[in-house]
């Protein structure tokens, strides 16, 4: 890697960028130090000796595989206090109406969860009780019942993950789900079928040095800041990077690197190429692309013929599709789409990356078939430089899913058939149930509906992750029984219920006996050991609580581990792709399935084209495409209402200032938008900002903006909520209230 300077990609003479908006990092670093004041030699050793609990680009220690400097990034930073603090006054919780209306970050501040508590039916708070107790009343409450497990991927490790899904099944049910559902299932599905693999083709080594990146719908500067210092290099290397997106991210333009002495000082131009798309207008954009890459004859044709199937279908599709027709659906032009394409024909190599701003759609598999289908065409898979990349934006996501706990998913990414359940039955010697599950949205559908007795949750909040959080809050009253999985309070655990509460203190991956292993998103294995320093209370690592669970409930069934290391021998078992996992053991410790470039896995070895409809988006006179986007936060934990990026507060309403100006509205001018879907009229109300957005779309953040979802909206496959909306605005009068419930 290149270390010689090169203003050529400076973003600012300023030293540091003084004066301009951005974050600044060195005040991250601070606050992080004040944070975890009386932990210090604690949080040091967490950052030195485990693994990272962020997002899911994996570190060992502040170190990682693709290049020798310090990596340390916001995310992590701010996720110290809740591996660090002490534990809350349970007292607080004796009476919960005294905690109403508390955001969670104020939850958060209370301290850890330290001892199992309950709250019955009627009762104002809760009251601690024993683990014993705990778990009695939980088995009680299972039997002949019907059930739903969730689990977040909140630092959780595949461990807990394989324990509580072998412990489900033994209980008679695929009724369970994590995270991956409502991030990248869409990728899942879409990956599965066209090549074969739900995960990355390719390594972050593959950035550095690629003649291109293309970003489409994702934003590393602010979901996965390690990502920034791997794109200085690239930059550095003469890597052109492109960005598909609505929105023009600050962050995504220029960025400063806190590790690297020239990126701190001068900051980096990151992105070269900006193409602007509507929000749903992704396969129109990316079709188009397509059509112009054929027809200029910048197909691999010698991949495409000896490597693939389907893309004489797929070029006849896009042949029938106009470029009138791609246009009103993108937004963008026939030129900007040809702008694209010329990039990649010209490109000998090319990594394609993308978020949750391609999966969260109703139409998210077919937004993923779409990106598969360019690189495909150019033939950028399976060699160095070259890659499909969906990036993920938590630590346990990518395992979550290849440990099984997903409602459509056995261990190891197999479908629930009758054929695998058999398999899975003769490996663990019980029944192994061969249809199905319910996925996290059809948990709490069916819970608003009464077809739910129970419903555990590991981590997660429903109420800030979901659509329609009214919805969902009453789904969560009308059981029999919740119990709630988790390091530190949330607003969900608060929730009335018809029926008993409790909570159960869980253990962070550091403190864990034995260690415990992630996946990150290049398919790495890696090992993180226990790490010495304070324990909380009784707290219990998850896996033990669903193992101890399932054996009071099914006392005949062989479900005991002792340990960690055991855990990891039957995921080396179970999932033969995960080998080596088993012999994972000391810092630093990491397997790489599939090595650096992941190949084709379809039956026949090929790649496979998918033709891919235009979605029939309408979108009326006068009203918006609005999506929901992130700021200052990790998952739904919000750690400060401003984002120093854009300036954006909770409440913002991000419009283009075309819009802005045509409807005469400054910034700062409160706002309602509407949803009047076919089942209820949705509101949210905030404040106009004017942001680098294409016309005719807004952004609003999440989960504040989730009033404004409709929670019936669903991919058809992976069941992903849809987490967009069409809204009409209209100016909030004087006197009307400013801010959404």
């Amino acid at each position: 890697m290149s270390r010689r300077l090169d203003p050529r990609n400076w973003a600012s003479l300023r030293p540091f960028g003084l004066g301009l908006r951005k974050p600044n990092n060195y005040l991250e670093l601070w606050k992080a130090f004040r944070s975890v004041k009386g932990n210090r030699r604690y949080a040091w050793r967490i950052l030195r000796q485990g693994t990272c609990d962020g997002c899911a680009l994996g570190t060992k220690g502040m170190r990682d595989w693709t290049m020798d400097e310090v990596h340390l990034c916001n995310i992590r930073l701010r996720l110290l206090p809740m591996n660090t603090m002490p534990a809350l006054d349970v007292r607080v919780l004796s009476d919960v109406s005294a905690l109403a209306g508390r955001t969670s970050a104020e939850l958060r501040e209370l301290g850890r969860l330290p001892y199992p508590m309950i709250r019955g039916a009627g009762e104002k708070g809760f009251t601690r009780i024993s683990w014993d107790q705990a778990l009695r009343t939980a088995a009680t409450a299972l039997s002949d019942a019907r059930f739903g497990v969730y689990l977040t991927s909140r630092g959780m490790p595949n461990e807990n993950y394989y324990a509580a899904q072998k412990a489900v099944r033994a209980l008679g049910s695929n009724n369970i789900d994590n995270a991956a559902r409502v991030c990248h299932s869409p990728s899942t599905v879409a990956l599965k079928q066209t090549i074969g693999a739900a995960a990355t083709t390719c390594s972050y080594t593959d950035w550095i040095g690629s003649d291109l990146i293309v970003f489409v719908g994702s934003n590393p500067s602010n979901n996965q800041p390690v990502a920034m210092k791997y794109l200085y290099h690239a930059k550095k290397e003469g890597t052109r990077i492109a960005m598909v997106n609505a929105y023009r991210e600050p962050g995504m333009e220029r960025y400063w690197v806190p590790s690297n002495v020239e990126s701190a000082l001068f900051g980096t131009k990151i992105t070269d190429e900006f193409f602007g798309v509507n929000v749903g207008g992704d396969i129109g954009f990316l079709n188009g692309v397509l059509k112009h890459l054929i027809e200029n004859d910048w197909i691999d044709g010698e991949f495409v013929e000896a490597r693939t199937n389907g893309f004489d279908d797929v070029r006849q599709a896009v042949a029938g599709q106009s470029w009138e027709a791609l246009e009103a659906l993108s937004g963008s032009t026939r030129q900007e789409m040809y702008r694209l394409a010329e990039l990649l024909g010209r490109a000998r190599s090319a990594v394609l990356v993308w978020s949750m701003g391609i999966t969260q759609h109703s139409f998210g598999e077919d937004n993923v078939r779409a990106i598969v289908n360019l690189a495909l065409a150019r033939g950028f898979v399976g060699r160095d430089h070259c890659g499909l990349m969906p990036i993920r934006g938590h630590s346990g996501v990518q395992g979550g899913a290849e440990m099984g706990a997903y409602a459509t998913g056995f261990p190891g990414g197999l479908p629930i058939t009758e054929e695998n359940a058999a398999r899975f039955t003769e490996l663990w010697g019980f029944e192994v149930p061969g249809a199905p599950g319910l996925t996290v949205t059809d948990m709490i559908d069916a819970a608003h509906a009464g077809e739910l007795d129970v419903l555990i949750s590991s981590g997660g909040n429903f109420l800030e992750v979901l659509p329609d959080p009214a919805y969902s809050r009453r789904a969560l009253r009308r059981l029999r029984l919740r119990a709630h999985i988790d390091i530190v309070l949330s607003s969900q655990m608060l929730a009335d219920c018809d029926g008993d509460v409790l909570l159960l203190p869980a253990q962070t991956r550091y403190e864990m006996v034995g260690g415990v292993t992630e996946t990150s998103t290049e398919r790495r294995i890696i090992f993180s050991p226990e790490v010495e320093g304070p324990r909380v209370g009784e707290a219990w690592p998850e896996w033990k609580i669903f193992t101890s669970l399932a054996r009071l409930v099914r006392p005949d069934l062989p479900l005991g581990f002792t340990g960690t290391p055991e855990i990891r021998a039957d995921i080396e078992r179970a999932v033969p792709f995960y080998e080596g996992i088993a012999g994972l053991r000391r810092f630093g410790d990491n397997v790489q399935y599939g090595g650096r470039h992941l190949g084709f896995r379809t039956p026949d070895g090929r790649g496979r084209f998918s033709v891919v409809a235009l979605p029939a988006l309408e979108r009326p006179d006068g009203a918006f495409m609005v999506a929901t986007r992130r700021g200052k936060q990790f998952n739904s934990m919000v750690h400060e209402r401003l984002d120093r990026f854009n300036g954006a507060t909770r409440e913002a309403v991000l419009m283009s200032p075309y819009d802005a100006d045509r409807l005469g509205l400054p910034d700062g001018t409160p706002v309602e938008l509407v949803n009047a879907g076919p089942s209820k009229k949705r509101t949210f109300r905030g404040k106009v900002l004017r942001a680098p957005l294409m016309p005719g779309n807004l952004q609003i953040h999440w989960p504040e903006g989730n009033v404004l979802i409709d929670e019936s909206r669903h991919s058809p496959d992976a069941r992903i909520p849809d987490f967009n909306a069409v809204a009409t605005l209209r100016r909030l009068d004087r006197g009307e209230v400013t801010t959404s419930a």
